[in-house]
């Protein structure tokens, strides 16, 4: 296979349209790379894997490995013991991560492992998460690539003295700022960093009026920023402060990167791995966009496409081609008009062997084969050479005489207008020379032509079929449908009548035609009648065989349904009488606990009274249990109907409360009125109104309600914690966490204050676990900084 049959074929656009779906570096390498395999056993492996993806994707919907960086660089630095950084190390940890995850999805029975799966889980099986290495960097590196105060109690504290000794410079210089006698003397009242030293700004011509350190000028020179000498002392131990946190830092990223470099090789062969999925979940992903199929590798040199689209054409332009070579022919002949669809077919054929040959799916249906050939050559296109002083005849037959010299049995060969560019005559001849050497050489050849004389030679000759690309002739316009078995008509004369052209001289041509022409093309013209009557017949059984199928996929469909509900009907009330009975077992043996106890009391008159007392709390849990039982019932047929008026006095049930009260009050202009429940008087809608049988008192008294809580739907964006202790605190959170997510928040703010800093490492200890929380930030300025933290929830 060479350069120019994969150019003309169009295969590396395949190429491109799947290094789209790859979401690494390597994979799209790996992508970049891919050729066709010649080998039987290669090509039944690599369709295998994208067999196995495709399932995924049809199953789901979606590939279960996200986007992971290209590490290879870090390995190699760390093959070298070179420290790595922040950046790096977290990405080192997400490549971790993303091991882990895809582990997890596969390990649960329900999820990804289904039968039939093999090749993609063996290789999920060989990954190595490393937790503890991924949860100590993440631990200690944050989102951003700050190291976390947390990450060792040194840092810690040096970042608190650091935080200590800026609050007291800022105190110094803010005596100077807000000072009457220095105001004069500043450029603006502010404080600034010039040098990793904080400075103010002081006018040039009082530079002596303010003793300390210049540091820097403005560009016109009007303003030095000086370190008052006060705060010189307090400066130079903040920078000493800085330079121990960098030290503890380095010491921090040396540890990190010691326990990647012990584990370098299990990185290093997991991330291949991932690169491998990540190749193979990009033919999936393109074989589910394309709707496509792995097909099925037969032995020998045999194409056999079953409505197979070009992947290249929209799909609602893309015409449908069904085509079998080496079978019963190795040589196809195709006729038909000019932008009929015949060289998008042989590209379509030699596409799809490509493909193939490289483990992707094909857009077509199911039944389409494949087998496997050594060479591909392809003659498509006008290659005219100016520079080389080469005709389009000369270019073609340079193309083909290289054909010839390399083609064998296991060869394709694709020839698009064979024999065109010079005397018809001629033409025709060399044209069925060259067609029968190939088909001499056990080669399988589809070629496309205009000459007659081809057809005829294709009929009489064994091995060999003719083909033609359907043209109707009432619109004048092609129709792309592929015929195999059937010539083209030349349709001439059909054309030249429809388009104006005299009858007189219609048949005066039909004079020249001798009567073997005019033999040859009645019989092509039956052909095409039986045909049309043929496919017409065939597509009225089919649509009525695809009502039938809808039908019985309906029906089924109804049954299933009607199952399911079934066993979910019984699934809940086996799952509502468990929950009864195991309520009613805990009260009762905690009823009994307390009466053997009440036993040994000596006071008649005390176990007497708690003896009533725990009897009628049984009897109370009982009433309740079966209130709740017949709740439902109750609910649906005693208070299903609203009312449209009430009268003073009027026992009624009120939906949204579960409860029954006395009407107070007839409706007001808004449709309210005033409701006695119990000690409360309440305001109700008259459409939450429901009539109640004053007789069945005994009965309605178990209905309560069990309405969803409203905190769901008045959760504030913030919950503030300071005051409280650590336990306190991550209870609160965690409350209001769910509160949150279940509210339907996406950010929420977490005011912890700043402190000692313990509150908020808790807090952030906290959330790197938690199932709602997607990530996490301090606050930027003007939201709080360090005092609070930003949630990103799921």
């Amino acid at each position: 296979m060479n350069e120019r049959t994969f150019r003309v074929l169009e295969y590396d656009k395949i190429i491109e349209m799947l290094s789209g779906h790859t979401v690494s570096a390597p994979g799209y390498e790996m992508v970049q790379d891919l050729l066709p395999y010649r080998e039987k056993d290669k090509v039944i492996s690599a369709l295998a894997e994208t067999e196995e993806a495709l399932k995924i994707m049809i199953k789901y919907g979606m590939s279960p490995l996200g986007a992971f960086p290209d590490i290879r660089s870090h390995l190699r630095r760390v093959e070298k013991r070179a420290m790595l950084g922040p950046e790096e190390l977290l990405e080192i940890g997400h490549v971790l991560k993303t091991c882990s995850r895809l582990k997890e999805a596969f390990k649960s029975r329900d999820g990804l492992n289904e039968a039939g799966l093999t090749i993609i889980p063996g290789l999920v099986y060989q990954l190595k998460s490393h937790d503890g290495l991924m949860n100590e960097i993440f631990r200690c590196i944050e989102p951003d690539g700050r190291i976390a105060d947390s990450a060792s109690p040194e840092l810690h504290d040096i970042r608190r003295n650091i935080t200590r000794c800026q609050e007291k410079i800022k105190e110094l210089l803010n005596s100077y700022i807000q000072s009457p006698q220095y105001q004069k003397f500043l450029q603006e009242p502010i404080v600034t960093i010039r040098n990793g030293r904080y400075v103010i700004p002081v006018k040039q011509e009082y530079r002596s009026n303010v003793p300390g350190l210049v540091h820097d000028q403005s560009v016109s020179g009007a303003t030095l920023f000086i370190e008052p000498m006060a705060v010189v002392e307090a400066n130079n131990k903040l920078k000493e402060w800085m330079l121990k946190e960098e030290q503890e830092i380095k010491r921090i990223l040396s540890r990190l990167t010691e326990e990647v470099w012990k584990v370098r090789e299990d990185i290093s062969g997991s991330f291949e791995i991932l690169s491998r999925l990540d190749f193979i979940f990009a033919k999936g992903k393109l074989g589910h966009s394309m709707k496509g199929v792995v097909p099925r590798i037969v032995d020998g040199g045999k194409v056999n496409i079953v409505n197979g689209r070009h992947p290249l054409i929209p799909e609602h332009q893309v015409v449908p081609i069904s085509l079998n070579l080496g079978y019963d022919f190795n040589t196809l002949v195709i006729t038909g008009p000019n932008t009929g669809g015949k060289t998008v077919t042989l590209k379509t054929v030699g596409l799809f062997v490509l493909m193939a040959q490289a483990g992707l799916c094909l857009p077509a249906d199911y039944g389409t084969e494949i087998g496997i050939f050594q060479k591909v050559f392809a003659d498509i296109g006008d290659e005219q050479s100016i520079e080389q002083n080469l005709s389009t005849f000369s270019s073609h037959m340079v193309n083909i005489v290289s054909i010839i010299d390399n083609v064998d049995r296991g060869s394709l060969v694709l020839l698009d207008e064979l024999g065109a560019g010079t005397d018809p005559t001629e033409g025709a001849a060399l044209a069925m020379a060259i067609l029968e050497y190939l088909h001499n050489c056990g080669a399988k050849t589809v070629a496309t032509t205009h000459y007659s004389q081809l057809k005829v030679f294709a009929m009489t000759k064994p091995g060999m079929e003719n083909a033609s690309m359907e043209f109707d002739v009432e619109t004048l316009s092609p129709t792309f449908r592929l015929l195999i078995g059937i010539p083209g008509r030349s349709n001439a004369f059909q054309i030249s009548k429809r388009l104006g052209l005299k009858e007189d001289i219609i048949e005066k041509a039909r004079e020249f035609l001798t009567q073997e022409d005019i033999r040859f093309e009645d019989l092509i013209s039956d052909l095409e009648y039986n045909r049309a009557k043929a496919r017409e017949e065939r597509e009225k059984a089919a649509k009525y065989l695809r009502e039938i199928e809808r039908e019985r996929e309906r029906l089924a469909e109804k049954e299933s349904h009607l199952e399911a509900a079934r066993q979910q009907i019984l699934r809940k009330a086996r799952e509502e009488a468990r929950m009864i009975l195991r309520q009613a077992k805990e009260e009762a043996d905690q009823i009994i606990k307390e009466l053997n106890r009440l036993s040994q009391v000596a006071a008649e008159k005390e176990r007497n009274r708690s003896i009533e007392q725990y009897r009628m709390k049984l009897k109370q849990s009982l009433d309740r249990l079966d209130g709740e039982l017949a709740k439902e019932a109750s609910s649906s047929n005693k208070y299903h109907e609203p009312v449209k008026e009430v009268r003073l006095g009027e026992t009624v049930y009120i939906s949204s409360l579960g409860q029954k009260g006395q009407v107070l009050t007839l409706p007001d202009d808004n449709g309210e009125i005033t409701v006695q429940v119990g000690i409360m008087k309440v305001a109700v809608k008259l459409s939450d109104i429901r009539r109640v049988d004053e007789g069945d008192d005994a009965a309605t008294a178990v209905i309560s309600a069990k309405k969803p809580s409203p905190r769901m739907t008045s959760v504030l964006p913030e919950i503030d914690l300071r005051g409280q202790t650590v336990d306190e605190a991550l209870m609160n959170v965690d409350k209001y966490l769910d509160d949150a997510f279940l509210a339907g928040l996406k950010q929420v703010t977490i005011i912890h204050g700043k402190g000692t800093g313990a509150l908020r490492e808790a807090i952030h200890q906290y959330l790197r676990h938690h199932p709602h929380v997607n990530s996490f930030r301090l606050g930027k300025y003007g939201e709080g900084e360090s005092g609070v933290t930003i949630v990103e929830l799921k």
